[in-house]
């Protein structure tokens, strides 16, 4: 008896993009590691890796994520309690 294997029925209207395969989808086909989405047009699913590489970009240059120091935090912690990283070290 295999556990697990149930797959999610898609949704009409619900379009994915497959990394592993790189191809788009109606409703999930493929394993949810392996997709982005859902995205409500089959247009938005086939730029899904544009968007997320801007997405990526935006993220990168978002000073409000940087751990560089600002003048207005010279000490380069976010103003966290004990300093350090946003995980904790």
């Amino acid at each position: 008896m295999a556990l697990f294997k149930k797959r999610a029925a898609g949704k009409p209207g619900e379009w994915y993009y497959c990394i592993r395969h790189q191809r788009v989808e109606e409703g999930p086909e493929c394993r949810a590691a392996d997709r982005l989405g859902p995205y409500p047009t089959r247009t938005e699913a086939q730029h899904a890796m544009e968007l997320a590489a801007e997405r990526n970009v935006e993220w990168e240059t978002d000073p409000r994520w940087r751990d560089e120091p600002t003048r207005d935090d010279p000490t380069g912690d976010g103003g966290t309690p004990g300093g350090g990283t946003r995980d904790g070290g």
